[in-house]
């Protein structure tokens, strides 16, 4: 599509008018997965309904880069059962875009797997959420940031009547966080928490500090010290110096972020990878030894339309920054900001280092020639030079109820049953790394999670989304549920967020409808309109 063309099609699907101070039935604060479904369910429902995203663009992490969606992209299992309602829609919906509308029906009839079928570009996602809000009476607000500190929030003992945002003041009778970092849960004065429980808190044997990595794990020794073999020189970029702590152990400490960068090897849409002004090649020093003792480091590969990446981290060396995000969850705007920039100029800097570095092309003169290829796509972000706007929060804030999803959910041998689904979890218990640090004298990353055989797929209960009755009673959240750190790694994938967001909606409509709390939603009631709608609850 031409540059004009484009710009017209989005210029027809600006956010619909908005009155600061205006009363709706259901505020959703984020425009996430959960949040614009959430938006379009309670819409449907004939509630009034505006959906607030904090930045500059609605459709969360769908049009900043993760577009290989996680669905039918392992051998050894296949969760497109589990995508119903709301969810599938939009996949739906998608594969139209891409004139591919007939084939989508056909796999879902046969059942078969195919993953191309599920993935997209980035600004095709953003056309497709904002023409599909744009047929619904939602009134859409970008660029709204919470009111830091008090004021953020205002309640009526633990009823909640407005949020204050740097767009003006929303009243309304049921709140949705649907943000990844729980701010409106913090700010409401909702329990939740950051990082990695001990194992002992809920029994489970996959959380805190890890005592043996094996997923993404170094696959050659690396010296980590600025000198080499000298401890008291310091660590290297990327290397955090300080204890590997007591196994099983609880800390601070999150999965790593990274960008998922959209790159094309299509010259006619390709732009330079860019050089960051603070560029530093000493940042990128524990990849060069990598490639000194022998590592392979990735490579960027087609996987969407048009020949485009949706490019993530997790390998033993790559863009995943470990041990550099802790600070973001409960930071303020300037210090999430400061993160941000870090790892978009450690980004930018070590693509443009493996493209052009002459010490790279000698190691390594086949990963040059290949990164020499790529480059970022012109169509593609273009309010922000071909580069995302924000990066993959994997995990921020989760709230802490009544009522809590542990490994115990997930666990194949004897699971703990859920009895008031309101959506599936299909995905293993997937955690990054969470740090680089010394280990036996070399590198070593610690956290990693994923995979095995010992998972199964698990409902999402109802309670797990709702808060503490005397903390919250009209306020829900499809994106920061009450689970922890290690279940959250089995329920944080986009078409889950979707399908908790139009339970959250259905919820409110079902408290607004009956003047109850949304602790006290009759489930039956909340079961048979998620099922009418086509919501997966259960695979049995």
């Amino acid at each position: 599509m031409a540059m004009r063309s484009l710009f017209l099609v989005f210029s027809m699907l600006l956010p619909t008018a908005w009155v600061s101070g205006k009363s709706y039935d259901v505020v959703i604060y984020g425009g996430s997965s959960g949040g614009f479904t959430a938006a379009i369910q309670a819409a449907k429902l004939g509630k009034t309904v505006v959906l607030i995203e904090p930045a500059g663009h609605i459709g969360g992490m769908n049009v900043e880069g993760l577009g290989g969606t996680d669905i039918d992209n392992h051998r050894e299992f296949q969760n497109s059962p589990a995508v119903g309602g709301l969810a599938l829609e939009f996949y739906r919906r998608i594969a139209r875009h891409y004139g591919k509308g007939d084939a989508f029906e056909t796999m879902l009839a046969k059942g078969e797997k195919a993953p191309a079928l599920w993935r997209f570009e980035p600004h095709a996602a953003e056309a497709v959420i904002l023409g599909w809000l744009k047929e619904h009476a939602i009134d859409l607000v970008t660029g709204a940031v919470l009111k830091e500190g008090p004021g953020g929030v205002t309640k009526e003992g633990p009823k909640l009547t407005a949020i204050a945002t740097s767009k003006g003041d929303f009243e309304g009778r049921v709140f949705i966080d649907a943000t990844i970092e729980g701010d409106l849960l913090a700010s409401a004065g909702v329990t939740t928490v950051i990082g990695r429980e001990a194992n002992a808190v809920y029994q489970e044997t996959k959380n805190g500090i890890r005592g043996s990595t094996t997923h993404c794990q170094f696959a050659v020794k690396v010296d980590p010290y600025r000198v080499p073999g000298d401890a008291s020189s310091g660590t290297l970029a990327g290397v955090v110096d300080e204890p590997f702590g007591e196994p099983g152990a609880g800390d601070h400490r999150l999965q790593a972020y990274c960008y998922r960068v959209c790159l094309t090897d299509k010259e006619e849409n390709r732009l330079p990878l860019p050089k960051p002004a603070n560029y530093d090649r000493a940042s990128y020093e524990l990849h060069l030894r990598y490639l000194r003792a022998g590592g392979k480091i990735y490579r960027p590969r087609a996987a969407l339309p048009n020949q485009k990446t949706d490019f993530n981290g997790g390998s033993d060396v790559s863009h995943n920054l470990n041990g550099m995000n802790h600070g973001y969850p409960g930071g303020s705007a300037a210090e999430r900001r400061q993160i941000l920039d870090h790892h978009r100029d450690f980004t930018q800097g070590l693509f443009y280092f493996l493209a052009n570095d002459p010490e790279v092309g000698r190691l390594a003169p086949d990963l040059q020639r290949e990164w020499s290829r790529w480059g970022l796509a012109k169509d593609e972000f273009t309010d922000n030079g071909g580069w995302p706007r924000v990066f993959y929060v994997r995990d921020a804030r989760r709230m802490v109820s009544d009522y809590v999803i542990t490994e115990h959910h997930v666990r194949k041998d004897k699971p703990t049953p859920v009895e008031d689904s309101v959506g599936m979890a299909y995905w293993p218990p997937d955690v990054h790394n969470v740090r680089t640090l010394v280990k036996d004298g070399h590198a070593y990353n610690e956290g990693f999670v994923f995979g095995g055989n010992d998972w199964i797929p698990f409902g999402i209960s109802y309670r797990a989304l709702v808060p503490k009755a005397a903390e919250a009673v009209n306020l829900l959240t499809p994106t920061c549920p009450s689970s922890s750190h290690i279940a959250y790694g089995a329920i944080r994938i986009e078409f889950t967020f979707m399908a908790l967001g139009q339970a959250c909606a259905v919820a409110a409509s079902e408290a607004i409808d009956h003047g109850s709390t949304v602790q006290e939603v009759s489930y039956a009631a909340l079961r048979d309109r998620l099922l009418a709608d086509g919501q997966v609850i259960t695979l049995h």
